[in-house]
């Protein structure tokens, strides 16, 4: 039950500096961005950068990487053209976690935007069943803060995309998402209800990763603006109770937590050790 706690790194100049990245942070396993995640991009990955990355991550780190999908890409949508563009974005990265022998990819929902919920996740779910996922990858459906149309808020949206597809599929949780959805985690008994919630509904066998945020803002504001660990409106007794949750200590953590105030990921990564008893 060894700590996995890493960041979302940058990948400049080569995936392989993903590897150096984590370290120079204090990271054990953490997330990238294949490309920007701003526009339609395939993954640009040569055989030699993905082999140092595997040779380096092999020897230098604990835990496993998260791949996180464009932000363009929207599984909900009832739009033709926007989903197969989705579509052909999500079949290029489980294609790269394949060739980096990264086990994870990280996706949102997206926004039925005007599909209503049952239509979202039904398109959410057949795009997921076209997608043709390598052996030895899984692709996460991450929970959101639950703004607009945009579904994954509620555990139920999680529950019904995998009840709906025919793919084996995950989950990560995002603690300032889920927060900012309506479920609190800002006290060690808040922490335990919304976990068991979670277990009730979606399934812990289900959840492979968390985005591990402090939040800016209230529970249930669908505000989605994160926060130094144990400094935002979660705090610092429903963080040291989520990093201790006996059901949660195997589930490897990456941080997406601003740079502000002089403290950045390493400064937050070495909060999460000082809050988590082992």
């Amino acid at each position: 039950m060894s700590l996995k706690v890493g960041a979302h790194v940058s990948i400049a100049g080569g995936v392989d500096n993903a590897v150096e990245n984590q370290l120079e942070v204090g990271g054990n396993c953490g997330q990238i961005f294949t490309h920007s995640p701003q526009v339609w991009q395939d993954p640009n990955i040569g055989d030699e950068e993905a082999e140092r990355f595997r040779e380096g991550t092999e020897r230098e780190l604990a835990g496993p990487w998260v791949i996180h999908t464009s932000y363009l890409v929207n599984l909900c949508t009832p739009k033709d053209g926007l989903r197969e563009k989705s579509l052909d974005s999500m079949q290029a990265e489980v294609d790269a976690a394949e060739a980096l022998d990264i086990p994870y990819v990280n996706v949102h929902l997206g926004a039925h935007t005007g599909a209503g919920v049952d239509g979202g996740l039904d398109n959410a779910a057949s795009v997921i069943d076209e997608i043709d996922v390598p052996d030895g990858v899984t692709i996460l459906i991450e929970s959101d803060a639950g703004a607009g149309t945009k579904l994954g808020g509620e555990f139920e949206h999680l529950a019904g995309v995998i009840d709906r597809t025919e793919t084996d599929i995950d989950v990560c949780l995002d603690t300032a998402h889920v927060f900012a959805a309506g479920y609190d985690l800002s006290t060690p008994e808040a922490v335990d209800r919304t976990i068991a919630e979670f277990d009730d509904v979606v399934g812990l066998d289900h959840l492979r990763y968390v985005h591990l945020n402090d939040s800016k803002h209230a529970c249930g504001t669908n505000k989605d603006e994160h926060a130094h660990i144990g400094e935002g409106e979660i705090g610092e007794d429903g963080m040291e109770r989520f990093l201790n949750h006996p059901d949660l200590l195997d589930v490897p953590l990456a941080l997406e937590t601003p740079t502000e105030d002089g403290k950045s990921f390493a400064w937050n990564i070495d909060r999460v050790r000082e809050l988590r008893a082992e």
